[in-house]
């Protein structure tokens, strides 16, 4: 026992201490992004400010991208867990939607509340601005396969790749309101109230094609 016992505590610690650096160095690239740009801004500058070596970053962060989007594999598989975790009795669309509403009160940088600063960042950026759509393209993959598995059909059926595309493109169009209202200069609140009465008129489209789809 005293052995085990030993053994965790550094463990622990270490991973802390990973966890740590991953943050340090992810928020200044993120400070030095907004300030100079994605573009202008170099690996070496991020390693500097940071205070670790070069190699360091690129071992936390295999892509100069992943470095301002570090939360890629949440977004990639948020639409998807909703549906393989939404409640007895409710549709893929029925519970997508209860999420976005939740996501926007809770005002979830991954819906797309990620403030002016940051959201300049991305759309001032051709690299950045093509990696999120890669993002939204792989969202609806993730969304795909989990609705094929739901319904007992494979990920290329046609009708599951319609309602990925479907589920897909509302939520794209959302998040994009999202920025674009925040560009405009709207404060967090201001947006939350907006999109809580956009977001149905929305979703409402989807209800004559997708009601009863995918019930769990």
């Amino acid at each position: 026992m005293e052995t085990r016992t030993n053994t965790a505590a550094p463990l622990g610690l270490r991973e802390a201490k990973k966890q740590e650096t991953r943050q340090l160095i992810s928020d200044h690239a993120t400070r030095l992004f907004i300030e100079q740009g994605f573009e202008n801004t170099t690996i070496a500058e991020i390693a500097a400010a940071s205070r670790v070596a070069k190699k360091t970053v690129t071992n936390y962060f295999a892509r100069k991208e992943d470095l301002a989007l570090d939360h890629q594999d949440e977004f990639s598989a948020a639409l998807a867990r909703v549906v393989t975790s939404r409640r007895p009795g409710e549709s893929a669309l029925a519970a997508l939607r209860r999420a976005f509403e939740a996501a926007v009160a809770a005002q979830d940088p991954v819906a797309g509340f990620a403030g002016p600063d940051f959201s300049r960042m991305i759309t001032d950026s051709p690299t950045l601005s093509a990696c999120l759509r890669n993002l939204h393209d792989q969202r609806e993959q993730a969304l795909a396969e989990a609705l094929a598995e739901t319904v007992g059909a494979q990920p290329d059926d046609i009708t599951v790749r319609t309602a990925a595309a479907l589920l897909g493109a509302t939520h794209r169009v959302l998040f994009q309101r999202i920025q674009d209202l925040t560009l405009a200069g709207h404060t967090n609140d201001d947006v939350a109230k907006t999109i809580a009465k956009e977001a149905p008129q929305a979703f409402d489209l989807l209800e004559p094609a997708l009601h009863d789809y995918a019930i769990a």
